[in-house]
């Protein structure tokens, strides 16, 4: 997440604002100053030794899975309100789905500020479509949970909109941290996992995909053990899929986030690891708008599930998610085999305890580093030891940075790191013991847009995509450019870049200001269609949810958009779509690109200093040319005329004093 952003003096009198616990770890900015050449290893010698947040090894069981529906239906009919439950474990698996008698299963989604249908935007969906809204919405709040930070979907309602914190008073504001996250996690994502029933082996390794992505709707919390994220439970039953403008206000309904707070007694995060205790820019984020005061049932008087299963409501099926017949299923246990994120083997050669890596469940590690595909068209491929040396450089730099949305404060960053090719294909993938379950599909996503922006080929493939809705913004981004050759390698595209021109206001966050290339206009700009990225994924969502409902007879592929089908792949460049915040940087040897390196999992800022320091050090410590495009050719060389004045593109915007070990200052300078 981006902890430091430029606000203009309108917007900045009117914030709700509180003493930041974040403002010693932050720094950095948006100004994109360009930045020289390296000289010199921009960091002494890593940190040894264990310095990370490691959860407890331990699961959601079905008895507990039991209790949490009983303890919702519970208050549900305290409420005489019917509603439907999701409970999933960490990585994603949905182990129960549970319909009271009578709820609303239908949604709804709303349209844009001007009526405007475009995307997923107005979506009328029949039931049970509700239920794969849950879905999403209960992978939202485990996905975004750690052992250092607890986050409901509400939490996340508030860091992807337009504005932070959102509401009619912050215009002017510049987007939230997680700006377009929503649109990961997609159903035809090759980077998640399918779930593929009980009994088949590796069913359980996550993480897994959701059928409308990531949801920020409210009504879902996750659910702790030991200190550990094991899983959230989500709420549905209003019949809408929607999300909160207004900061300020209580909503009016919280009938959903009521019932589904309730459903966590027992199984709460503690209090000082909460969302509501960690601020960004000095705001305090939101839990729930929900309290205990609310509940009007009672948890020594919650019936058992026996006595509501068959009675109140029953399981219900989701395809391809979860089989009622089959029952209530248990919970994988988080970094063991069958979660599918584990500590990396000493077979996988990385020589650090503190690796982890996904796996299939069976025991193989997935994306151990190995050489680029894009022989055919790079001169000199990445090798698999320079791929394991980008990871183990990165993962260096992050043992020893501040973690920013971590409790206690000084905690160390837990990222997921990625390097890929020209072409897309992962070439590897690192992370923290302890870091965000969605960074595993969105740092893929990140690598790929920086990656696919500076290629050579994005304008073609642009072009030749299968929607003609797509070709459109290759042409308003010469337009607004100023360059009719745009998009063909001549400019290094850090994945900030990218987003600085996918903003429904051009500079971020400047109202009235005319919208980015890659966006929409503000008037018709939503979490549900944001411009380039929504429209390169919306038809594949649109046919997952149909063939939910069994509209359609087979599922979508696990390729996302229509874009050209690289042979050496069998998949296209940005696979698992693309996403619009900071965090990925393209790697170049001798002028020419190679692939991509990115990370997530904390602050944005901090993902573009592991990336960017990582492929620093990596090249130093290799001894050869392979390192960040020159900064003649990086995308903070743009300047956009802006009314009577200009706003320089971002590359990276690096902390000011990101590390534990050092008061070292201004890291990425220099390089």
């Amino acid at each position: 997440m981006r902890i430091f952003r430029r606000k203009t003096a309108q917007a900045a009198g009117t914030l709700l604002a509180t003493t930041s616990l974040l403002l010693a770890a932050c720094g950095g900015s948006d100004s994109g100053t360009p930045t020289p050449v390296a000289t010199q290893s921009p960091t002494p010698t890593p940190t040894t030794g264990s310095v990370f947040q490691v959860p407890a090894a331990t699961n959601l069981t079905v008895a507990d899975i039991q209790k949490v529906i009983a303890q919702g239906v519970a208050e549900a009919q305290a409420q005489n309100f019917k509603a439907g439950f999701v409970v999933i474990d960490r990585v994603g698996n949905v182990l129960a789905v549970f319909a009271m008698t009578g709820a609303d299963l239908t949604l709804k989604t709303p349209p844009a500020p001007d009526g405007n249908s475009t995307d997923l935007q107005n979506l009328n969906l029949p039931a049970p479509a509700a239920l794969a809204g849950g879905i999403s919405k209960a992978l939202t709040s485990s996905y975004f949970s750690s052992v250092g930070g607890a986050f409901s979907s509400r939490t996340a309602n508030d860091i992807v909109q337009a504005n932070f914190p959102p509401s009619a008073i912050t215009k002017g504001f510049e987007s939230g941290a997680l700006f377009s996250v929503q649109l990961s996690q997609l159903p035809c994502s090759d980077v998640s996992r399918r779930f593929l029933g009980v009994g088949v082996p590796g069913n359980l390794a996550g993480t897994h995909r959701g059928p409308l992505g990531v949801g920020a709707d409210a009504g879902a919390f996750p659910l702790y053990k030991d200190g550990a994220v094991v899983g959230s439970v989500a709420v549905v039953g209003d019949g809408i899929y929607g999300f909160d403008s207004e900061y300020r206000e209580r909503d009016a309904d919280l009938r959903e986030e009521t019932v589904a707070l309730a459903a966590t007694r027992g199984f709460e995060p503690k209090d000082e690891i909460r969302a509501d205790r960690i601020s960004i820019d000095g705001t305090l984020l939101r839990y729930s708008e929900a309290t205990s005061a609310d509940f009007k049932s009672s948890a020594s008087s919650v019936p058992s599930f026996a006595s509501i299963n068959g009675v109140v409501g029953a399981l219900v099926s989701v395809r391809g998610y979860f089989d009622a017949a089959t029952g209530i299923v248990a919970g994988a246990v988080y970094g063991a085999e069958e979660s599918g994120v584990r500590p990396a083997k000493a077979s996988d050669g990385y020589n650090d305890p503190d690796i982890w890596v996904v796996s299939d469940g069976q025991g193989n590690t997935r994306y151990l580093p190995k050489a680029g595909t894009d022989a055919g068209s790079v001169t000199q491929p990445l090798t698999a030891n320079e791929v394991r040396t980008l990871l183990v450089e990165a993962f260096n730099i992050q043992r020893r940075a501040r973690a920013q949305v971590r409790r206690p404060v000084d905690n160390r960053a837990q990222n997921t790191i990625v390097v890929v090719d020209t072409n897309g294909e992962v070439l590897g993938l690192v992370r923290g013991p302890d870091a965000l379950v969605d960074a595993i599909d969105a740092v893929p996503q990140k690598a790929r847009t920086a990656m696919f922006f500076s290629n050579p080929v994005a304008a073609a493939d642009l072009t030749a995509n299968g929607d003609p809705a797509v070709a459109p913004f290759l042409a308003a981004t010469r337009t607004f450019l100023n360059d009719a050759t745009a998009l063909t390698g001549k400019i290094a595209f850090s994945g900030r870049a990218i987003g600085n021109l996918s903003r429904p206001n051009f500079p971020d966050g400047e109202a009235g200001r005319p919208n980015g290339p890659l966006s929409v206009p503000e008037s018709r700009f939503s979490i549900f269609s944001t411009g380039l990225q929504s429209k390169l994924v919306t038809p594949d969502i649109i046919r997952h949810i149909e063939w939910i409902l069994g509209a359609r007879p087979t599922d979508v592929p696990q390729t996302c958009s229509q874009s050209p089908i690289v042979p050496a792949t069998a998949r296209n460049r940005i696979n698992n779509g693309i996403t619009l915040f900071g965090g990925g940087v393209p790697i170049y040897r001798g002028g020419q690109l190679i692939g991509a390196i990115a990370a997530s999992g904390d602050g944005d800022d901090q993902s573009d200093m592991i990336a960017f320091l990582g492929l620093v050090n990596a090249g130093l410590k290799l001894g050869n040319s392979l390192g960040p495009p020159a900064p003649a050719i990086r995308s903070d060389t743009i300047v956009v005329p802006v009314g009577s004045g200009s706003q320089r593109l971002t590359f990276i915007a690096c902390p000011f004093a990101p590390f534990i070990d050092t008061p070292q200052q201004n890291v990425c300078e220099g390089f």
